[in-house]
């Protein structure tokens, strides 16, 4: 009984001494908020990642398009096994800074409608056969008049390789005339888009005198002049939904849909790059791509800002995590050739490969989740 009249009062001191210690006399103050949110300084990023991993790899495939354009003139000029053989090879280096640049496939590519004209598929081989059984009218302005299912990467590799249904090694002597023509002028137009993008990125965005280059949107939201980006946040935004956009073709597009939900749905039809047997390198490429944008540098080259940075910034644990995740999504898609190199059509076909395309798709998965749940809301704590 003593013990409860000593509690009271000593609640009661301490209820004093607690009002007497706060700021002030009014009591319906509230406690301030915890501090939330965090800082970065995002300039440098945003410059970076315009002018060292989304220029620089378009004017790659600007040259690659040039590259690709003398090595179908040389095959048609000279038309040996050697001058075939390196036309694949001028294909496979021009798929490269394409495929990851898909990370970034946001303005003229899409605005300028230079995607289909360079990378439709699957090949539409009805009029492909049509073209070619009419042996003429393969300059490059009849060409561009034309589907942009027989124009671009696809149908010079299907040109180039053979169907890819038993191998991805074409002879010289499978190589018609009309082929080689139609190959040419394909080459030109190739040329001439990957030329129209760089430009479109580096000098004026719609191809109009006078006209600001994407890149200065880019650089520059919230300028009087940039009717494209109203601040840094809509910038990164743009950057960060590229990835998961890509991301989410590769994993549920690209390789899920021609791997179907057994061996027995499978579609070869549907895998890209089937002629070359290139598919696995074009989706590792396209993750690739993703790491680019996220480290800010391309593989090898010297450190530079990324949106790691932006995201290290907010959550160091976090910032690590999605690095691993990008590295394992790039692992388990390459590991999906096995022991023998297996080419992704005919792994959708194989039991064991199933198992590894389903690991690589898991993976995939993961990362997508990443940049929507974790990623993405995090502009919503900067504090611009």
């Amino acid at each position: 009984m003593n013990n409860f009249k000593y509690s009271a009062v000593a609640f009661a001191l301490i209820a004093t001494l607690a009002a007497c210690g706060s700021s002030g006399d009014d009591s319906s103050t509230p406690d301030p908020e915890p501090e939330t949110g965090f800082e970065f300084a995002a300039t440098e990023m945003i410059t970076n990642l315009t002018d060292d991993v989304i220029v620089s790899g378009y004017a790659a495939l600007a040259t690659k398009g040039e590259e690709m354009l003398l090595a179908a003139q040389t095959l048609v000029n000279d038309p040996t096994q050697a001058n075939l053989l390196a036309a694949q090879v001028a294909w496979k280096a021009a798929r490269l800074p394409w495929e990851q640049g898909e990370s970034h496939i946001f303005g003229p590519v899409d605005s300028l409608g230079i995607d289909p004209h360079l990378d439709s598929w699957p090949l539409n081989t009805t009029d492909l056969t049509t073209v070619l059984a009419s042996g003429s009218g393969f300059d490059a302005d009849t060409i561009k008049g034309w589907n942009d299912d027989v124009q671009g990467f696809h149908t010079m590799e299907y040109l180039l390789f053979g169907d890819g249904v038993a191998d991805n090694e074409k002879a010289i002597a499978d190589l018609t005339s009309a082929e080689a023509d139609y190959l040419m002028g394909l080459a030109e137009v190739f040329r001439d888009y990957t030329k129209t993008l760089d430009d479109a990125w580096q000098i004026s965005h719609d191809g109009q005198t006078g006209s600001n280059a994407y890149g200065e949107f880019v650089k520059n939201p919230g300028t009087e002049w940039n009717t494209i980006y109203a601040s840094q946040v809509g910038v990164i935004e743009e950057l960060i939904n590229g990835m998961i956009a890509i991301v989410d073709e590769v994993g549920n597009g690209k390789i899920a849909d021609p791997f179907g939900t057994s061996i027995d749905t499978a579609d070869t039809s549907k895998v890209e790059s089937q002629y070359s047997w290139n598919s696995l390198t074009d989706f590792s490429d396209n993750i690739v791509g993703v790491r680019n944008v996220y480290q800010g540098e391309f593989t090898g080259a010297a450190d530079k800002q990324g949106l790691v940075d932006f995201v290290n910034a907010a959550d160091s644990v976090l910032a690590s995590r999605i690095g691993s995740e990008i590295d394992d999504a790039i692992i388990k898609i390459q590991a999906i050739s096995g022991s023998n190199d297996m080419p992704f059509r005919q792994a959708i076909l194989d039991a064991d490969a199933r198992v590894r395309v389903q690991t690589a798709i898991d993976a995939l998965s993961k990362l997508q989740a990443s940049l929507e749940t974790d990623i993405l809301p995090l502009l919503n704590e900067w504090k611009v």
